[in-house]
């Protein structure tokens, strides 16, 4: 039987069929138990009296008398007692018989009926799941908005409805993003390749200048630095959206440390003032992605503030806060930064303006840790991101 409908029925009908049986058997014995004596009851009263008992080889032999409760209160001659035992035997036979045959003769009616029943019930049980199978089926780029919405009571396949419903929410919206970041990506990546181009067709024709030449060189060098810039952050985006492919101890803390050292140049060109105030925070993860965490919300801190203004780098207990000052961020575009190529202002193509991508590679690092990455806007300007991340267990 390859098919769950022809299983069911199987399984179903069996047991209706061994359920009747079992009845019809139980209700033979129960009969059978009684009849004789509930048929010598009916019929002794009706024996003349006076009948010859039964004689075997030419002695006559005796019945014994009755021992039931009707025999002790009714007085029969051993004749008239030999004929009803007779004719009880007889009638209890035949009665018997009858019951037997009926039964069977009903017992294979129930039978039909009850696979044909098994068989339409099978078919309402397993409805649903026949609508998912289709609806698979037929699953493509193009339908992905589709849905069972299977009107059901509520039940085990009910809740497999919605769930397949609402795992087609997640893809529809996986695929979308998908979809999004593959043109973002191609329309960032183009910008630069055209530039070049630009460059090397226009500012190359009709032999320049060598100070001209040296100004497109400077000029293809810092584009390609920015493509540089952006392979590095999508190929680091694919790889925190996999997951960590390895984990261990790391101090959050001595990473944020390291990493507002190591930026310490940027922010004294820039004029900017870095707090950082680490309290231990160690947590499991992969050390290189953390630091690729820390390192790009400071950079952004940096980059999206302005001269004279600071930047306040805080772990503890709860994860890690930068705080920074810089224009004012409109509040209902700060859930919109964690995707991919999100900015708070209009690109201006400037050197170190960045590709768009730090926060959304915060977002895959912090959730690749089982953690999650917030933002609000500050009411004087510039933005405040949390990365809540869950603390190693202390051993």
């Amino acid at each position: 039987m390859r098919s769950e409908r022809a299983r069911l029925t199987a399984l179903y009908g069996g047991l209706l069929v061994l359920a009747g049986a079992l009845l019809m058997g139980l209700v033979y014995l129960l009969v059978s138990e009684r009849l004789y004596a509930s048929v010598l009851t009916a019929v002794a009263p009706a024996v003349p009296h006076g009948a010859a008992p039964a004689v075997r080889s030419g002695v006559a032999s005796m019945p014994e008398p009755p021992s039931s409760d009707w025999a002790q209160t009714v007085v029969m001659e051993p004749g008239q007692y030999a004929m009803a035992k007779k004719v009880t035997t007889a009638a209890g036979d035949a009665a018997l018989s009858q019951l037997l045959t009926v039964s069977g003769v009903s017992l294979a009616v129930y039978s039909v009926l009850s696979v044909a029943l098994a068989w339409w019930m099978a078919g309402r049980v397993l409805r649903p799941v026949g609508v998912i199978t289709a609806r698979a089926r037929r699953l493509s780029g193009s339908n992905l908005h589709e849905r069972l919405a299977l009107k059901a009571p509520p039940g085990e396949l009910k809740e497999l409805a919605d769930t397949f419903d609402g795992m087609l929410d997640r893809i529809e919206e996986l695929v979308a993003a998908r979809q999004r970041f593959a043109a973002n990506a191609a329309h960032e990546l183009r910008t630069p390749l055209a530039v070049q181009r630009a460059a090397a067709e226009i500012g190359l024709a009709d032999d320049p200048p060598p100070e001209k030449v040296a100004w497109i060189r400077d000029k293809l060098i810092d584009t390609a630095a920015d493509s540089e810039q952006l392979i590095e952050g999508l190929l680091l985006l694919a790889v925190s959206d996999e997951g960590l492919r390895r984990r261990e101890r790391v101090g959050l803390d001595a990473t944020a440390t390291t990493v507002t050292k190591a930026l310490e140049p940027e922010a004294r060109e820039r004029s900017i003032t870095v707090e950082t105030e680490a309290r231990p925070l160690p947590v499991e993860g992969d050390p290189v992605l953390l630091d690729h965490l820390v390192h790009n919300l400071v950079a952004n801190a940096l980059r999206h503030n302005h001269p004279g203004g600071t930047v306040r780098v805080r772990v503890g207990p709860g994860g890690l806060e930068v705080a920074n000052t810089g224009p004012v961020v409109d509040p209902a575009t700060v859930p919109l930064l964690f995707e991919p190529f999100r900015r708070a202002q209009a690109r201006r193509h400037a050197p170190g303006e960045g590709a768009g991508l730090g926060l959304s590679i915060v977002a895959s690092i912090a959730r690749a840790h089982g953690g999650e990455a917030s933002a609000t806007a500050n009411p004087g300007g510039g933005l405040t991101v949390r990365v809540a991340l869950p603390a190693c267990r202390s051993h």
